[in-house]
């Protein structure tokens, strides 16, 4: 086992030791079990799905950017790269959730991509184990859309990964079983409450909420939904299946024919 993987082993069970504890002294659903329903199907894929989801995005960005590298100026990477890096990470953080926003919206509006997006949605149950379970070409594409712009201007290292970090830890948080809101800066910071509306099974909750970390671009978009409740229901109607293997597959062997039926939209009702 290489460094990297131990490290990636040290990280997740930090993550586990922080987010079990936070789940049971702040839980939104009082009654949901630590171990509930498809658990070490989740576990599964925070376990091995990174691999695929890495090299993908390895093999994706790399070469969009030898095209790119060779029609961006270099000044304006050291332009930006001369900012104080507390500035470059908001920045980049804005790009980012905005490449992020355009490209989950997509995946809502577009039938056979929503077929990917759809195992994401198929979680019943909210935890930060949930966070986990999407399907490689989902988080593929969408990573990519946001990594892009970030790379292709010429960020520093340092700011990108600022971006990163709180991007993993955020994902985690938005997911978990808690009824964190952040109060008046709920607008501003991607809270549980906000990103469990988008995955609320209730028709007027289709399609809303796409921003990983900024709220405020939904604004914008025209797509925030927020109300004072939390959401009863999770999941979609779609028939995904309950096991890995099966998931991944399902985009290419899903037998509903494309008609916009499954998208959380106004283009189909199947999660009514």
């Amino acid at each position: 086992m290489q460094l990297s993987d131990l490290i990636d082993l040290k990280a997740l069970l930090i993550v586990a030791l922080i987010f079990i504890p936070l789940e049971q002294l702040l839980p939104h659903h009082h009654e949901q079990k630590t171990l509930r329903r498809h658990w070490l199907n989740d576990a599964f894929y925070l376990l091995f799905n990174g691999i695929l989801i890495k090299m993908g995005l390895l093999a994706l960005v790399g070469t969009l950017m030898v095209g790119i590298g060779m029609f961006m100026p270099e000044r304006v990477g050291a332009a930006i790269r001369s900012q104080p890096v507390w500035l470059q990470a908001i920045e980049v953080i804005v790009l980012a959730d905005v490449g992020f926003y355009l490209a989950h919206r997509a995946f809502h509006a577009v039938p056979f991509l929503w077929r990917f997006h759809a195992v994401h949605h198929s979680i019943e149950e909210m935890d930060w184990l949930a966070a986990h379970r999407v399907h490689p070409v989902d988080q593929i594409l969408t990573k990519s859309a946001s990594y892009l712009p970030i790379f292709a201007l010429g960020f520093s290292p340092a700011a990108i990964a600022v971006y990163v970090v709180i991007y993993q830890w955020q994902s985690v948080l938005i997911h978990s079983n808690t009824r964190i809101g952040f109060g008046p800066f709920k607008w501003i910071f991607a809270s549980p409450k906000f990103h469990h509306w988008h995955h609320a099974n209730e028709r007027q909750a289709y399609d809303k909420n796409f921003a990983a970390q900024l709220p405020f671009l939904d604004a914008i978009g025209g797509t925030l939904y927020m109300p004072d409740r939390m959401p009863a229901k999770y999941g979609t109607d779609d028939p995904v299946p309950n096991v890995y293997h099966e998931q991944l597959t399902y985009p290419f062997t899903a037998t509903k024919p494309l008609d916009g039926a499954g998208l959380p939209s106004a283009i189909g009702e199947s999660q009514k």
